[in-house]
């Protein structure tokens, strides 16, 4: 036992204790997490670009909404099958193709939207537009399950993930607004388009870290079964619809309320503030050695989220209104750690990039939605009506958890650790 706790230390529970230092320096991470960066940063500026480009070109937050939405929507359906074919033939193999049509997709939603094209163009450029959007958050998140198995610090990495994810949705939308009002309202999506393609290679070509290719006759059955039969990863998806209705309520909202009170400019700061108490609390999620089991954990954070949520459309001033975006953003980053920690107990190895991108479509299908019907309500009732979105999804989601919170237990045939979460444990505890 005295041999194994040496050989191995970073695997022992009582030596082992949260913390990005020990994370950051694994062997071989920062090979694939600046590209990585890179490649996902487009992802928080293609929603905020397209609204900002169509409402410019028609003059309606409902058809901006639409339009997003559509590309929202294709994202969320089309995302589980490109996490599905990245387990069986391996990430380099979706991500080649995939970012060059994600590229050529956005500069003809770009050039049909400059020519006032129908709205059926439109929706005929955002459909492949979101069905290519490269899956890079679940791809980094596999590969640091690869580095990391069996370590204490997984819950650590998924909370660096959010931090990161969080990092890339406070410079995305100020970068987008900023090129959309201060240069042309094109120059948001030709931006999200050239990143994707030189962002999505340089992840692409980092081939040592991506996990290995588990061939058709060595898997087990439920390896290679789809991540959606697990129960708890239906009840997970669930709950991320519920926080894509916050983005995708905010982004729309926000920019109304900044255009109604002559300062369009300042979108880009109030969601800027929104996604840094995301990251903030992100930071601190990462660094607790959490006592509570993460099926609690998840129930309160997200009955926060909820409440903080519902307080939105009450705000009449930037300054109030700044103040709450960051109170609900430092909820989403708790439930966000957790969900996406939950998975390593709930869903085999084989199929884990699908599940994490079943969370991500779900968050761009909850988005999309909401982005939606936010725009229909500011193009009717204006006076931040919108905001009623959030509030809506966040409390039918949390129904939904409580009354389901008990498929969230981990698979069977695991142990569960003092600390730490571990390749077969049930249950995320650190």
């Amino acid at each position: 036992m005295a041999s194994t706790v040496t050989t191995r230390p970073e695997n022992s529970p009582a030596t082992a204790r949260p913390g990005y230092g020990r994370l950051l320096r694994t062997r071989g991470v920062w090979t694939f997490l600046l590209p990585g960066f890179a490649a996902r940063q487009p992802f928080a500026m293609l929603t905020i670009s397209i609204v900002l480009l169509v409402q410019h070109t028609t003059g309606s937050y409902g058809i901006a909404g639409a339009v997003a939405a559509a590309t929202g929507v294709s994202m969320a359906l089309f995302a589980p099958y490109s996490g599905r074919l990245s387990d069986r033939y391996g990430q380099r193999a979706v991500l080649l193709p995939g970012v060059s049509v994600h590229a050529l997709s956005g500069l003809a939603l770009t050039a049909l939207a400059l020519a006032h094209a129908p709205l059926w163009a439109l929706f005929a450029a955002a459909v492949p537009t979101g069905a290519s959007v490269p899956q890079v958050g679940p791809m980094v998140r596999a590969r640091w399950g690869v580095k990391l198995k069996g370590s204490p610090l997984m819950t650590t990495a998924a909370a660096f993930e959010s931090v990161t994810d969080e990092l890339t949705f406070v410079v995305g939308p100020l970068l987008a607004t900023a090129l959309c009002t201060a240069v042309t309202p094109a120059a948001g999506l030709l931006a999200e388009a050239a990143l994707t393609l030189v962002g999505g290679l340089l992840f692409a070509a980092q081939k040592r870290t991506q996990p290995a290719v588990v061939h058709a006759g060595t898997r087990t059955h439920v390896e290679h079964s789809s991540a959606l039969r697990v129960p708890g990863v239906r009840v997970l998806i669930v709950v991320f619809l519920g926080i894509g209705s916050v983005f995708g309520g905010m982004q729309v909202s926000l920019a109304a309320f900044t255009e109604s009170i002559g300062n369009p400019g300042l979108n880009g700061v109030l969601y800027g503030v929104f996604a840094a108490g995301n990251m903030l609390s992100g930071v601190a999620c990462g660094a607790i050695a959490w006592k509570a089991a993460p099926q609690q954990r998840l129930v309160v954070g997200y009955t926060a989220l909820a409440l903080t949520a519902s307080s939105l459309w009450t705000a009449h001033s930037a300054l109030l209104l700044a103040g709450l975006g960051l109170l609900v953003g430092m909820c989403i980053a708790p439930a966000l750690v957790t969900g996406y920690t939950l998975v390593e107990g709930l869903v085999p190895a084989g199929a884990r990039t699908e599940a994490f991108t079943w969370l991500t479509g779900a968050v761009a299908l909850g988005q999309a939605g909401a982005v939606t019907v936010a725009g229909q309500l500011e193009d009717r009732f204006r006076d931040g009506a919108g905001f009623l979105v959030p509030m809506a999804g966040t409390a039918l989601a949390l129904a939904t958890l409580i009354a389901l919170r008990s498929r969230l237990a981990g698979r069977s045939g695991g142990r569960t650790v003092a600390r730490g979460v571990g390749h077969r444990v049930p249950l995320a505890v650190d």
